[in-house]
Formats: structure tokens, sequence, C-alpha cells
């Protein structure tokens, strides 16, 4: 294997659970790849194996690199998609517990919006008031954080929330009249699936003996549920991400995931990627100085493969105050 040992060490762990902390140019990727790769040859089957990352752009690059490592076409293949393609394949086989079409449709942004302003219509507010786009974001804010039409009214503060929040039923059931869900609501859904009907929950975490998600800081609260959901029984879930890049708590991103790792999984073993492949020594001395500011963070430091490289011009960086 073209890897260094602590990629080795996560690689070879097939296991268990496995959280790998990669920082910033570590080769992330390559581990996730080389380690499906691995399941493989220790006769693993590949459809038994479920990998999940952020976009398609990721998953894509996922597949091309597990093929390229294996060599040769696999009658069966890893299932390797988005969070949200996953639900969308488990909400086709179940969605008719919850009242919807199996055959239900995603409605686009323009669809989203055409809902929205008939809602404000019916329960007379005006767009000066609350714009169709703001009660979109409002809702899908409400949905990153897993909260129903019927909590939002208890935790909206301004009046436009307020307002947002009356709307937000209407919203929904004029979806489910339609037979469509929204884009968050894949995510909402297939939670709720699987916290009302425990024999599909099982029945769909039967379907894979390894669970593999990349980004594992960028996971919101329904995505959090659904992982260790599919990954009860047979506990080999390994996820791979970093704390000290996690930027997305405004889309309902939980830090507290990855930080918690080993309190929801005591028996988890840890394996740090910590040698940078990508900046200078310059650039990686100045980001081990700057992170060690954030309190909240597994312990860490890059160590860089490349040169020194230029100086960094300029007084010392400052610590944004939040």
């Amino acid at each position: 294997m073209d890897l260094n040992l602590p990629q080795q060490e996560a690689v070879k762990t097939l296991s268990g659970p496995l959280l790998v902390l990669a920082g910033a140019g570590t080769g992330k990727t390559r581990v996730v790849t080389f380690r499906i790769a691995e399941l493989i040859r220790h006769r693993i089957t590949p459809d038994r194996i479920l990998a999940v990352t952020f976009t398609n752009k990721a998953a894509t690059e996922m597949k091309e690199r597990s093929a390229l490592l294996l060599g040769k076409k696999l009658p069966k293949q890893p299932e390797i998609s988005t969070f949200h393609s996953l639900c969308v394949r488990i909400l086709r086989r179940h969605i008719t517990h919850l009242g919807y079409p199996a055959a239900y449709g995603i409605c686009d942004r323009g669809d989203q919006e055409s809902v929205a302003r008939a809602v404000l219509r019916e329960i007379k507010v005006a767009e000066a008031v609350l714009k169709p786009g703001d009660l979109l974001y409002l809702i899908g804010r409400w949905k990153n954080s897993s909260i129903r039409p019927e909590e939002a009214v208890s935790v909206a503060q301004t009046d436009k929330e307020h307002l947002a929040a009356s709307a937000y039923r209407r919203y929904q059931n004029a979806l489910k009249a339609a037979g469509t869900v929204d884009f968050d609501d894949l995510l909402l859904l297939t939670e709720e699936l699987f916290t009302r009907f425990p024999k599909i929950r099982t029945a769909e975490a039967n379907r894979f003996d390894h669970l593999l998600v990349d980004e594992y800081q960028d996971t919101n609260g329904s995505q959090y549920r659904i992982v260790k959901a599919l990954a009860a029984g047979h506990r080999n879930l390994c996820v791979v991400g970093d704390d000290d890049q996690s930027i997305y708590g405004w889309r309902g991103a939980e830090i507290t995931h990855i930080l918690n790792f080993q309190r929801d999984w005591p028996d988890a073993k840890v394996v740090r990627l910590e040698d940078n492949y990508r900046s200078t020594r310059e650039i990686i001395a100045w980001a081990n100085r700057l992170i060690t500011h954030n309190r909240k963070r597994h312990a860490k430091v890059l160590r860089a493969t490349q040169g020194t490289g230029c100086p960094v011009d300029g007084e010392t960086p400052r610590i944004l105050q939040a």
C-alpha cells in the first residue's frame, strides 16, 4: 500500500467503531477508498458496504477511486452515495407508511416558492412582511435542526418566525397533498420512518455489514440519528472527519457528533492523520498556532511534508472574536 503508517492503520482496522481524525490535506478520501477496497479483499460482499458523503462530486470520486483500486469489474458494487440519495432510495421502499405515494416527487426551488406563496396568501401575510424565500429559509433551518411543524411555534422568537411557524404546517400539508417532498424532507422523513417503524429501521440496517461516513463533522441531527440506526446492529462504523473544518453550523451541522464519538461508541478506535501533503511548513505552522485557540476540538497537530515555503508577510494573524 502506498500509504503512511496512520493511513495504513485506518485502512486495516476492519471491524468495530473507528474514528479517523483527518486533518486538512492528509489523504482523507484516499483512506476511505482504500478501506473499501480492503474490505472487499477480505471477502466482504461489495453490496454489503455502504459509504455516504455530502456531495455528488465526492461520491463519484469515491466510486472511481475504489474501482481503480480493485482493478476489475465486480458483479456487485458497494453502495456509495450522498446522504440524500441514500434517503431517496429508502423512502422509495417505505414512504407509503407515512401517507405518501411510492412514486413521490421531489419538488424544485420553483415549486417550493409557489407553495410558499400560496400558503402566505392563505394566512393573509403580505410579501412585504414575509417573503416566500424567507419562509423557505426558516422552514429549511428548522428541518435541518429536526424541528417539525408542531414544534416550530415553541422555538420561534421573532414576529417573522412566529408567522413562518404558522405557515410551516400548511406548507408541509400542501406538499403531502401533492405527493411531493422537498430536499430537506428526504432526511427528516427517513428519520421519522426509523423512529416510528422499528421493523423498517431493522430491515434497512440489515442491508449492510459496514458503514463508512465521510465529513462526519458536517452531519446534522437527522443524519447523525440515521447513521446510528444503520450501524447499531453490526457496529462496523468508520467515520472520517475533522472537527477543525466544521463550518456548516448554519445548515444544522453539529460538531458535537464528532467530538462525542467515543462517548457514543465507547470501544471506538481513534486514528489521527496529521501528515499534510498540500501546504508548506510556513502555512501549517500558522494553522497549528491559530487552531489551538479553539477549546472544543480533538488534539492533533498537522505536519507539513512540503518544503518551508515563503514566510507569511504582515502582522501576526488575529483571532476573530465571535
